[in-house]
């Protein structure tokens, strides 16, 4: 069972990514284009925007080669922990007000992949 939950945990990953990576990153750097920020901020927003992409690839491929390699099954810690604290992290922004955050998906993919790789360890 859990190969089966790592994978899909890594499928979410790599949906995740090419969503974000590819038309949440045009759309994102348009409104940021927009803003009156200046262009050192701007460049560091894409940044991080891309940093995130980065990470969800990462987090996939680790947890599809722990699905394969239960040996490796430590990489899948990291993975499930920043995944749950960033869920964290989405949910109190959101009781705190932000309430634009609830129609964004980050805060439910980021509880799924952390919760089904608590389930596949």
């Amino acid at each position: 069972m859990s190969f089966y939950l790592f994978l899909f945990a890594a499928a979410i990953c790599f949906l995740s990514a090419g969503v974000h990576g590819i038309w949440g990153r045009g759309v994102y750097l348009g409104f940021i284009a927009k803003t009156n920020l200046p262009s050192r901020e701007k460049t560091i927003s894409a940044v991080s925007w891309d940093v995130f992409t980065i990470m969800l690839l990462v987090s996939g491929g680790s947890l599809g080669f722990v699905a394969f390699n239960a040996h490796a099954i430590w990489m899948a810690y990291p993975i499930m922990l920043i995944n749950l604290m960033g869920a964290a992290v989405f949910f109190a922004m959101m009781a705190m007000g932000r309430k634009e955050l609830i129609a964004l998906p980050g805060a439910y993919l980021m509880s799924a992949i952390g919760v089904l790789t608590l389930f596949a360890i």
